[in-house]
């Protein structure tokens, strides 16, 4: 069974989608209506901005969107899924390639979901950090201890877990990880608090214009970043879109139940290959030997 993953923030660079703009006419066309939706040139910046215009929240996220949706739509008759799963904003991208949402009305959320985060992010000084060689639950322990908001953000894979918070709690959670042995406490150049708390205001906001919109019947199961499981009911899969903003993001989990579902080839749809990394190290934790990347 064939399960298509599609990456979230992080993943961008200089230059994202231009070979499949310059050779694709289907794809033209729907960077075309993307800069028409957005009411600016995305596509300028996505194939010549600079490293800081691709990391600006509000830029990040729909460029991502639309280069792993044009890698989608590039591959025509092909592109026929079993199961899907996105990183965070790649859940937005899973669910136009499962048919759940069309593609206008999901570049539309997804501007409006940078938005409100970026709003958020600017409410109070926040940030994240990549911990290291440590158990989860030695992560998750030290994290509800500390009296800051520092709460475990995304699970990677086994042995990497970001946390998230105001910069003083994940301060002081870096520095109690490393010394309760975790091998690297590295902050993160991000600008917020994501999947945490502290992105309750973008969480409310979103929620309206999630509420507002039709979602459709999906041709397949989409895996939900709030706990791993798949779902086809419409309407849950609304619900676990408007909490993911404020719950951490299961994809280690979320892997480990796909090939436990059946999924035999993992295919990256987006920007970079960081996810075939994560998916190797899984599979390889769980001794899934047979699944190709």
């Amino acid at each position: 069974m064939k399960a298509y993953i599609f990456p979230g923030q992080g993943s961008q660079f200089t230059g994202m989608g231009k070979d499949l703009y310059e050779t694709n006419s289907l794809v033209k066309e729907l960077f075309h209506k993307a800069n028409e939706i957005l009411g600016y040139s995305i596509t300028d910046i996505m194939f010549t901005g600079t490293e800081e215009d691709l990391k600006q929240t509000k830029i990040t996220q729909p460029a991502i969107f639309l280069h792993s949706v044009a890698m989608a739509f590039a591959m025509g008759e092909n592109f026929k899924p079993d199961m899907v799963a996105g990183h965070s904003l790649g859940e937005f991208s899973a669910l136009v390639a499962n048919k759940t949402l069309n593609f206008d009305v999901a570049l539309q959320l997804v501007y409006k979901r940078a938005m409100a985060m970026q709003k958020a992010c600017e409410l109070q000084a926040s940030t994240m950090a990549a911990i290291l060689g440590i158990e989860d639950a030695v992560v998750e322990k030290i994290c509800a201890e500390i009296n800051e908001v520092v709460v475990p953000a995304n699970y990677n894979m086994p042995g990497q877990l970001v946390i998230s918070g105001s910069v003083e709690g994940v301060n002081l959670a870096c520095e109690k990880l490393k010394a309760a042995g975790a091998k690297r406490a590295l902050v993160l150049p991000v600008g917020g608090a994501f999947h945490s708390p502290l992105m309750e205001p973008a969480k409310q906001e979103l929620q309206e214009a999630i509420m507002a919109t039709i979602f459709n019947q999906p041709i397949c199961p989409v895996y939900q970043n709030v706990n791993a499981l798949p779902f086809t009911d419409p309407d849950k899969i609304k619900q676990n879109l408007i909490t993911q903003l404020t719950s951490p993001v299961r994809w280690t989990q979320t892997v480990q139940n796909m090939v436990k579902d059946g999924a035999t080839s993992f295919i990256e749809v987006g920007p970079g290959k960081v996810l075939q990394g994560l998916v190797k190290k899984i599979c390889k934790d769980i001794e899934a030997t047979g699944v190709v990347l």
